[in-house]
């Protein structure tokens, strides 16, 4: 059941990527949490694995494809999130798994609130 429940976690987490363009990390990980009760910490670090090459390379192609990317930023973003990643992953590492879930459910709050008011 593990593995259809990781799978089924997987195909949503990625159509929400492709869909949106946001990492899929914001449904796979309050997903793992919730579902799959893995710490937060372990969330975070197992979304960041899964999604290292295939949603962005895949995503990409497809955006592409079609015209619709800006290559010289997504360089200048891609280094930017290479040397963010690092800080992020190096700072999660002091904060307690309580601490990380009200910041990842405060940001998701944030987020939401601008999308649907504008």
């Amino acid at each position: 059941m593990t593995w259809v429940l990781m799978a089924l976690i997987g195909l949503v987490g990625g159509v929400v990527s492709g869909l949106f363009g946001v990492g899929g990390a914001i449904v796979i990980v309050p997903a793992l949490v919730l579902l799959v009760k893995l710490p937060p910490h372990t969330a975070s670090g197992t979304s960041l694995a899964a999604l290292l090459l295939p949603v962005g390379l895949l995503g990409a192609m497809e955006y592409y494809r079609r015209g619709q990317v800006n290559i010289p930023y997504a360089i200048i973003l891609a280094a930017g999130l290479f040397l963010g990643a690092f800080i992020g992953a190096h700072f999660a590492g002091g904060v307690s798994d309580v601490a990380l879930k009200r910041a990842f459910g405060g940001l998701l709050l944030l987020v939401a609130g601008k999308l649907l008011l504008g």
